[in-house]
């Protein structure tokens, strides 16, 4: 390996303890993964160091000829640098509202069967929109029986009278992500577009395609630090 490679892997390993010692890790992966993140930057920069080390050493070895003849392939791996350094400076946000409808959405139908029932009259249950979802298509939505429910998402989208609550499901990473999302009716405004809300409200069937929550309460919250569901 070249130097610009050892350079390239000191810096990958600088990003990825970056990003867990800051905690933006979390909108690219699953909270509990942090460790074996921080385990991995420092095994990564321990790499880059020899590599860089043992080029370095080579590098005086090296006759003109053997150097002419490498100096393409080096130029080529110091290109890789600039986006991996940029890294450094500015993380990019979390998935929004633009890759809710640009790739699939989670099958919110096909979870378990009969789910218990809520008891209506106490306080707002919070849930994901997955078990939201699925509450609303097992049996017509009959497991929610009148209770309040509370629901934290982006906003995905604007209709009339009406937003698109959204959140993404990931099995590992955001590579996987899948979003989930439910519409807001009833709502005395619409918050702007990715906008991160909780809302409390009750199921109101006849959604079609997608399940409804009949607002009650929509509040304006800064983004989590867990994005995903």
């Amino acid at each position: 390996m070249t130097a610009a490679g050892g350079l390239i892997s000191l810096l990958v390993g600088t990003v990825l303890l970056r990003l867990t010692l800051t905690g933006t890790y979390g909108r690219y992966v699953r909270l509990g993964m942090g460790p074996w993140l921080a385990i991995a930057g420092v095994a990564v920069i321990v790499v880059g160091l020899v590599t860089l080390l043992q080029a370095l050493r080579q590098a005086h070895q090296e006759d003109a000829h053997d150097h002419h003849r490498h100096g393409g392939d080096e130029r080529v791996g110091w290109l890789l640098l600039a986006p991996i350094a940029a890294l450094l400076l500015v993380a990019p946000p979390t998935l929004g509202s633009y890759g809710v409808d640009r790739g699939a959405t989670v099958d919110i139908r096909a979870g378990a069967g009969v789910l218990d029932p809520l008891v209506a009259g106490a306080e707002p249950t919070p849930m994901t929109l997955l078990e939201f979802g699925q509450r609303a298509f097992d049996r017509d939505g009959a497991s929610f029986g009148g209770a309040a429910v509370q629901l934290t998402g982006f906003v995905a989208g604007a209709e009339e009278g009406a937003f698109r609550l959204a959140r993404y499901q990931i099995a590992c990473c955001a590579a996987d992500a899948a979003p989930v999302v439910v519409r807001v009716v009833g709502g005395r405004r619409v918050p702007a577009r990715d906008r991160w809300v909780t809302v409390t409200g009750e199921f109101q069937p006849g959604g079609g395609e997608l399940p409804e929550l009949a607002a009650t309460n929509v509040v304006e919250i800064p983004a989590p630090d867990d994005p995903y569901e």
